[in-house]
């Protein structure tokens, strides 16, 4: 039977407890955590369950609304093999006037998005993935899969009294990637639903050349990173004033033999404004990442850099909402949100601090520069329907739900302004974008 192509994310239960000792209504002490369970459906990953948590500990309550020690916990599964295991440690306070955050994670993917590369240069035809359309392809015609293990080791320090820090860190990512697995997905499914073998677009970019044999596999990158970060904030978890702009400078060795070795920049700045104290806040983010030396591998083109690392490229939901997840690819881009926040619900709840923030928004991405590639073998009609590169747009509205200012669950529904992006999407999540 099918079910419509995108996910019918839905939320089951939003439930949060908090253990703490409270000295007074607006200050926490001791400890604290949120717990979400989440269920979600797709005809092509199966149900989707697991949950996520994020401790705190606020010791005697003088730092608060910073925590002193935080730890998130991700652990999710869907019926046909994909899955999350993720667990992040921060804190300020476990090396003197130095931030440490250290994550270990490891993300399975049936089916990761791959549109091809180079914005419009790749040509999305929704009709592909269309059982009802005479151009049907599949329906995971731009899917492949990817195995992915990232380890990630960062330090902030102060740089005299200014609001600068110092940025270092090394970051390892194990990439696996391969054309779908047919077996996997078509267990169970009545023979007119089961995917044609062997018609993914990433199928095809492999044997057009497209895709190099030695990237076709994935493989190892390493990341040494610096950089610089200045920081007004007022509040981390949700400013409402201040500035928060960083500049990294991130350089893959070549470890092996058969490894790769180029350096790449990120700029990314972030500004916060406030309307109505406490309330009301605009705020605005806007980034260039682009390729300085050497040649990246295909498998490392659809991340975004951030001292806050997100996992994918432009598109979805951190980075262009309602716009198909990895839908912007190429060797430079740069990409831009504006947002109005308005905490309208502010409450003590059994003793818990929590509100609600209403969020609309607009999100632009484009790239800047192509990423070269084999296009010799690649048929003409591929390319009949291209356009030039121009601005990727998406916009909609969020709902932010937060406890005790740290932990903050997060619903966004964005469209896509143009039918080349895709249609809309339902993200739900933790924080807010930035």
């Amino acid at each position: 039977m099918k079910i419509n192509k995108l996910s019918l994310y839905f939320l089951l239960c939003f439930a949060t407890f908090s253990t703490t000792l409270l000295a007074q209504e607006n200050t926490k002490e001791g400890f604290s955590f949120g717990v979400i369970p989440v269920i979600a459906y797709d005809s092509d990953i199966g149900f989707k369950y697991g949950g996520l948590t994020n401790l705190y500990w606020y010791g005697d309550g003088s730092t608060y609304p910073k925590y002193r020690h935080s730890l998130y916990l991700e652990w999710s599964r869907t019926t046909k093999g994909s899955g999350i295991n993720q667990i992040i440690y921060d804190t300020e306070f476990l090396i003197p006037n130095v931030r440490m955050t250290l994550e270990t994670s490891l993300f399975t993917e049936k089916a990761v998005d791959f549109y091809g590369f180079n914005g419009y240069e790749a040509w999305y035809n929704p009709e592909f993935e269309n059982q009802e359309s005479a151009d049907y392809l599949s329906r995971l015609y731009y899917r492949h899969e990817r195995k992915l293990a990232r380890v990630r080791m960062d330090f902030q320090g102060k740089i005299s009294d200014l609001p600068l820090r110092w940025y270092a860190g090394i970051d390892y990512y194990g990439n696996k990637v391969s054309d779908l697995d047919y077996n996997k997905l078509n267990a169970d499914l009545d023979e007119e639903d089961k995917l044609p073998i062997d018609t993914s677009l990433f199928y095809n970019f492999v044997k057009w050349g497209a895709i190099a044999d030695n990237e076709k596999d994935g493989g190892d990158i390493t990341y040494l990173k610096l950089g610089l970060v200045y920081d007004t904030r007022d509040n981390e978890p949700n400013p409402n004033s201040g500035i928060w702009t960083e500049l990294l400078l991130l350089a893959a060795p070549k470890l092996s033999k058969d490894g790769f070795s180029y350096t790449r920049i990120a700029f990314t700045h972030r500004q916060y404004i406030t309307l109505v104290p406490k309330r009301l806040t605009f705020a605005y983010r806007a980034s260039y990442q682009g390729l300085i030396t050497g040649n990246m591998p295909f498998f490392m083109l659809p991340f975004v850099y951030n001292t806050n690392i997100t996992r994918d490229g432009l598109g979805g939901a951190k980075t262009i909402r309602g716009v198909l997840r990895n839908r912007i690819v190429g060797n430079d881009f740069a990409y831009s949100n504006i947002e109005l926040r308005w905490k309208f619900l502010k409450k003590v709840i059994f003793r818990q601090n929590f509100y609600i923030s209403l969020n609309t928004f607009f999100d632009a991405g484009m790239v800047t520069r192509n990423y070269e590639y084999n296009t010799a073998l690649i048929p003409q009609n591929y390319f009949a329907a291209t356009k030039s590169e121009t601005l990727h747009l998406g916009y909609g509205l969020g709902v932010r739900l937060a406890l005790n200012d740290n932990f903050v669950v997060a619903v966004d529904y964005g469209m896509a302004a143009k039918e080349e992006d895709g249609d809309s999407g339902v993200y739900i999540g933790m924080n807010f974008l930035f």
